[in-house]
């Protein structure tokens, strides 16, 4: 059978899972196209699948008691979500906020193949628990940066994530949401990011921030 992404994910996972995975993959996940800013999933909504990445990025969040909410990780092409997996296979609804980084495309692997998936196919535990791994890596450096890093230092993290995934020095962003993904306030932000561009780091521009080279001794 034909199918129109089936290159991108033969590109994509072809040296990753068996060729049998890869026709299973294809005939019960949907493709699925979205845009920067939309909203996959909400905390508490039923999680009815999962996302293999195949472009762009999605942005996962936690929100708290208070409605408060903070950047974790991003998900990225030949990735998937942990936060969206541990609900899956615990039958929990969403605790994360997802939210499209970058305009994104993803196999949205239905809930229900999960565990014959794990025990079919070998390179799909290995891929899970990757998965896992590097999302687990991820959040204690998040932890890390709460607890041990000032406000600056969080920042000069979170701008130099962002980069990374969008490619780019120059990060379309305003002082506003990168307050709310830190969950700090917009003036902080902006104060911090003046001493930064006074630093020679960054330049500002409306609506954006561009990220100046290292400086070599």
């Amino acid at each position: 059978m034909n199918y129109p992404h089936h290159p991108i994910v033969h590109s994509l996972f072809g040296n990753v899972f068996e060729a049998e995975l890869i026709e299973d993959i294809l005939k019960t996940s949907e493709y699925c196209n979205h845009k920067r800013n939309e909203i996959l999933l909400e905390v508490g909504s039923q999680v009815d699948f999962i996302p293999l990445m195949t472009a762009g990025a999605i942005k996962i969040m936690r929100e708290d008691n208070e409605d408060k909410e903070i950047f974790l990780y991003y998900v990225e092409a030949g990735q998937t979500c942990a936060a969206s997996l541990t609900c899956c296979l615990n039958n929990h609804r969403s605790n994360i906020l997802a939210i499209v980084e970058e305009d994104a495309s993803f196999m949205a692997i239905p809930v229900g193949v999960m565990d014959e998936w794990m025990v079919k196919y070998k390179s799909w535990r290995h891929f899970i628990l990757n998965n896992y791994s590097s999302r687990y890596e991820e959040l204690l450096f998040v932890v890390d940066l709460l607890a041990f890093k000032k406000m600056d230092d969080r920042i000069s993290n979170y701008l130099k994530d962002k980069a990374a995934v969008h490619n780019s020095e120059i990060i379309q962003s305003s002082h506003q949401e990168i307050a709310y993904d830190l969950n700090t306030s917009r003036e902080v932000v902006s104060r911090i990011l003046k001493q930064m561009e006074v630093a020679g780091k960054i330049e500002l521009k409306r609506g954006k921030i561009i990220l100046k080279p290292s400086k070599t001794n």
